[in-house]
């Protein structure tokens, strides 16, 4: 009997131009929780293909209870016990709960081949309860929150008798509430005997869950770990191949005059006074709890949504944009916290997504200068240096750390003045990290206001001049460098608005 629930050994897997896997090796045991990390493109995402049957090895073995097996497809690994839940969770929307999840196996009479809708809705709500979901197997998928559907993608796989799940990145999009919801209920499934695969960027997530950890680095196996033997600095080394000592190269930049100023701006049902000003070279932090509305604001700056009362000021001149389009020749450019539903177009290539905000600048009479419109491209992507084949392979290909810096070479094809940045490194490893943060420190010493929004607060407190805290649309403080702790915006955070703290926001 093997030691291993899962094991794989001397796993390669080649693509056109790119070797996704080089001779890699896993081993998952029986009831345990093991972190797979590495930075976007270090071959996780082909890995699980590998395992779940989406892609056939090139080379290498993998064994499954002690025996040799061979995945031709997604159906075959089902039918062996495993099974996936993703970040962006595929389901059918318009069907009900208990449909997503008998999709594929319904119980059906055998006699008269008709469906068994009644046996399906009670073991259905058996599952769901299980898990400690309190909505009924009758809903609509569609209507549910992320976390509910990833809730009852696990249902799928437990009603499918899986003895390994794998999960993909499942708290990316969850409040910290629902990732503690996420977390007992792995929890309870490694009680039960599963066994589970947890890939995450997030390192609380790891040490919060895991029994051990795997990295990955350059499509190779770097190491596993127990949790207990590896400390955070030891595993970002693994991660990136060198140490990263400085995370936030906070720099001393000429701070410069005031760009940007918004007075008392405020959205029925958002947002309400909410003031705060923006120096070129500055980089401004907005940050407060899920809900805060902070992106509801910058939303409304940049001509998204509208506002209700208060003015925006840029560069002394008050404006007040009705779109995107205008908001970017007036100098206000955006950086969606949604990169991929806002910020490109996943099926267009790296070049034409970098250059599609100023197209008509590359065109005459209707037609378009292909020549001019890939020097630019291919100017922008090297000085972000984005990682691609070629400028015209689609975005889609890219990993989330490439994708969001096209989102960045995006914003720098218009002469702007206030650089609005929503979550810029959400979902994005390390190393990317670290990557975005020297873009923003360039960004601000080339004299651009920025007003960076972030959940992270070591991200904050380690790239800000000063720092907006909000809670429930409003501003509870405003905080210079010299202010800034962990303690002190979580206060802000979490005091109830008018009940005062902070300096002045526009000072």
């Amino acid at each position: 009997m093997s030691d291993y629930k899962l094991e794989l050994k001397g796993i390669t897997k080649t693509f056109p131009g790119v070797k996704a896997l080089d001779r890699v090796s896993f081993q998952l045991k029986q009831g345990e929780i093991h972190a797979l990390m590495g930075e976007n493109g270090a071959g996780k995402s082909t890995f699980i293909k590998v395992i779940t049957g989406v892609h056939e090895p090139d080379e290498g073995e993998i064994w499954l209870d002690g025996r040799r097996v061979r995945f031709r497809n997604p159906r075959e690994a089902q039918q062996m016990g495993i099974a996936a839940i993703y970040q962006h969770v595929t389901c059918y929307p318009d069907l009900s709960v208990t449909e997503n999840i008998f999709m594929g196996h319904e119980k059906v009479d055998p006699a008269t081949k008709r469906i068994l809708w009644h046996e399906m809705h009670e073991e259905a709500g058996r599952l769901l309860a299980e898990l400690g979901a309190g909505f009924d197997p009758r809903t609509q998928m569609g209507v549910l929150s992320v976390a509910q559907q990833q809730i009852v993608e696990i249902a799928k796989a437990l009603s499918m008798n899986a003895g390994i799940i794998i999960m993909d990145e499942p708290t990316a999009a969850l409040t910290a509430r629902e990732s503690e919801e996420l977390y007992r209920i792995a929890e309870s499934l490694r009680e039960r005997g599963a066994s589970i695969i947890f890939i995450s960027h997030r390192m609380e997530d790891m040490y919060r869950l895991a029994d051990r950890v795997t990295v990955f680095r350059d499509a190779r196996y770097i190491g596993t770990w127990n949790i207990d033997e590896i400390t955070k600095e030891k595993l970002i080394v693994a991660m990136v191949g060198r140490e990263i000592n400085q995370l936030f190269p906070k720099r001393k930049t000429e701070i410069g005059e005031e760009v940007l100023r918004v007075e008392g701006l405020g959205r029925t049902g958002y947002f309400a006074d909410v003031s705060f000003a923006v120096r070129r070279g500055e980089i401004l932090g907005i940050t407060g709890l899920v809900g805060a509305g902070r992106s509801e604001v910058c939303q409304a700056i940049f001509g998204i949504d509208r506002f209700d009362r208060g003015a925006i000021y840029l560069k002394g001149r008050q404006v007040r944009p009705s779109s995107p389009e205008e908001a970017m020749k007036l100098g206000i450019g955006y950086l969606p916290e949604d990169r991929q539903k806002q910020g490109l177009v996943l099926e267009f290539g790296v070049g034409h997504n970098i250059t599609l905000p100023v197209l008509g600048k590359f065109a005459k009479r209707g037609w378009l200068n292909e020549r001019r419109e890939t020097e630019k491209a291919k100017e922008l992507a090297e000085k972000v240096n984005v990682k691609a084949i070629t400028l015209t392979d689609p975005v889609s290909s890219l990993s989330g750390g490439n994708q969001q810096k096209v989102v960045f070479a995006k914003l720098l094809t218009s002469e702007l003045d206030v650089l609005i940045l929503d979550e810029p490194t959400k979902g994005v490893d390390v190393g990317a990290k670290s990557a975005i943060y020297e873009m923003i420190g360039d960004l601000a010493e080339q004299g651009y206001g920025i007003v960076l929004v972030s959940s992270e607060m070591p991200e904050i407190i380690g790239l800000c001049d000063r720092v907006v805290v909000m809670r429930e649309g409003r501003v509870t403080a405003t905080l210079e460098r010299d202010e800034m702790t962990q303690e002190a915006i979580l206060e802000a955070a979490m005091m109830k608005p008018g009940s005062g703290g902070g300096s002045d926001a526009c000072n």
